[in-house]
């Protein structure tokens, strides 16, 4: 999903694809321009290469990566890039947006102090081994003559 396909999508289809809102991805946007020219600025022109994807491709990646539990892998083959790049492009975009603050979501204090009652049921769909006697000819024998035996009777 590039920037280009969807930015022309009406608001409800742009937040079903990406999971937040167009005035929340121009905000994301905005900051992330602003950080990368503050760094930019400190550490000079000593940047090797652009990089590959605009701001906002790098910012639905990240969405993508959380919205749709894709692989960086397939994430990768999507925009044509490595997956460790991928990874990179990730972390990178969001420790912008944490330093941020404005894209923080409510702390464990801030919700457990409100009068919401939360009901939680947890399954336990783990695996656990089944202990099964171990088969040996001596107890297959005797099962089988167990058998024929409980038949003629």
């Amino acid at each position: 999903m590039f920037w280009k396909n969807i930015k022309f999508q009406s608001h409800n289809n742009f937040k079903r694809l990406t999971g937040v809102e167009i005035k929340t991805f121009k905000l994301m946007v905005r900051e992330v321009i602003n950080q990368e020219n503050k760094t930019f600025r400190k550490k000079g022109n000593n940047r090797s290469r652009p990089f590959k994807l605009s701001v906002e491709d790098r910012i639905l990646m990240m969405l993508m990566y959380y919205r749709e539990y894709r692989t960086q892998f397939h994430i990768g083959e999507t925009y044509g890039i490595h997956e460790s790049n991928v990874g990179k492009n990730i972390r990178r975009i969001e420790n912008i947006l944490k330093k941020c603050k404005k894209f923080e979501l409510p702390g464990k204090k801030k919700l457990s102090g409100t009068n919401h009652q939360y009901e939680v049921i947890i399954v336990d769909a783990t695996e656990s081994p089944i202990e099964r006697p171990k088969k040996s000819s001596i107890s297959i024998i005797q099962e089988k003559r167990r058998n024929i035996q409980s038949k003629h009777k």
